[in-house]
């Protein structure tokens, strides 16, 4: 039985009556992932407090350049972007280089030259120093491998007591893993989604540090495809210069759209944080697999429940919702 997410939506709606706390975006820069950012910065009453970027589809210094360029086509040139670290905590698993080159270029999508380089602090320096100081009180949007917030986590500790909540892309419950879509990587592990994948061991680390986890996995994003039809609805309708970023990204990933293999990952995580009601989930213990041919792989275990784990969406509220925030 899926239960609604009680937990998430008791916390995330007190803290709405509050002054609510800052966000950081912790994102590897891909498309999916330009579009959830961009949802969120359509909204102005948002408050983002940093963007960092995890090594994952852009390298970390191409995504780093693409986001400032990004934040300031959005009228917030003073949002800070942190590049983080190049590889992961462990291993040397990465995405396919086509896949990699792409989210560094971003070929058809037109954004302005920029004013200003990104930070040249690293993400996990910014994290310690910013978190330790407990009158930062954040929520993180993870939109990519964990490895900044582990990285951080691992060298400070202390850091935990500032994240009031975590929303996580990633992993695959009770649904196969996504490394084989498209064809283009090559694998026996059928179980593992590639935010995991990359970065397990910064996964373990975050799922053991006991801060309170809202899990969007495949199992929930494959009920929100984006087809044909919700493409040329946003490319109709979205009109606003954030719009139309969005829409270029969308148009760049035609093929895989029109491939029925393109979803709404990081765009339903990034509608949950501010709309939890688009998902159902359950309270479950999420341990991460970490030898091949599973590494990656997040399953339930026995213990004492960890994350909120969404298994399904409702991908009608979420379509209104998103398309909604570009008009």
């Amino acid at each position: 039985m899926l239960l609604r997410p009680l937990f998430f939506l008791t916390l995330l709606a007190a803290l709405a009556r509050a002054q609510p706390p800052g966000i950081i975006i912790d994102t590897d820069a891909g498309s999916d992932d330009i579009l959830a950012i961009a949802f969120l910065l359509s909204h102005p009453s948002v408050h983002i407090d940093s963007i960092t970027i995890a090594n994952g589809l852009a390298h970390v210094d191409a995504g780093a350049r693409n986001l400032t360029r990004l934040v300031e086509m959005a009228g917030r040139a003073n949002l800070p972007v942190f590049a983080g670290r190049p590889s992961p905590l462990k291993g040397s698993a990465e995405f396919p280089p086509e896949w990699r080159k792409n989210a560094d270029d971003l070929p058809g999508v037109t954004l302005p030259a920029g004013s200003r380089p990104p930070s040249g602090k690293r993400a996990a320096n910014f994290l310690i120093e910013y978190l330790k100081d407990q009158k930062h009180r954040v929520r993180i949007l993870a939109l990519g491998p964990l490895t900044n917030i582990a990285e951080a986590l691992q060298r400070e500790p202390s850091v935990a007591q500032s994240i009031q909540a975590i929303v996580i892309m990633g992993g695959a419950i009770q649904v196969p893993g996504n490394l084989g879509d498209g064809g283009v990587f090559k694998t026996n592990n059928k179980t593992a989604e590639w935010n995991i994948f990359v970065d397990p061991w910064a996964a373990r680390i975050v799922f053991a540090s006991r801060i309170p986890i809202l899990l969007v996995p495949l199992d929930a994003t494959n009920k929100v495809p984006i087809d044909a039809a919700f493409l040329h609805e946003f490319q109709t309708h979205s009109v606003s210069p954030l719009g139309r970023v969005a829409a270029q990204v969308l148009e760049t990933d035609r093929e895989s759209i029109q491939g029925n293999y393109f979803y709404a990952w990081d765009p339903l995580a990034a509608v949950a944080l501010l709309h939890p009601e688009v998902i159902k989930s359950r309270r479950l213990h999420i341990g991460i697999l970490q030898d091949p041919p599973q590494e990656g792989r997040t399953v339930q275990t026995p213990g004492s429940p960890n994350a909120d784990v969404a298994l399904d969406a409702d991908a009608p509220r979420f379509r209104k919702i998103f398309l909604e925030a570009f008009h």
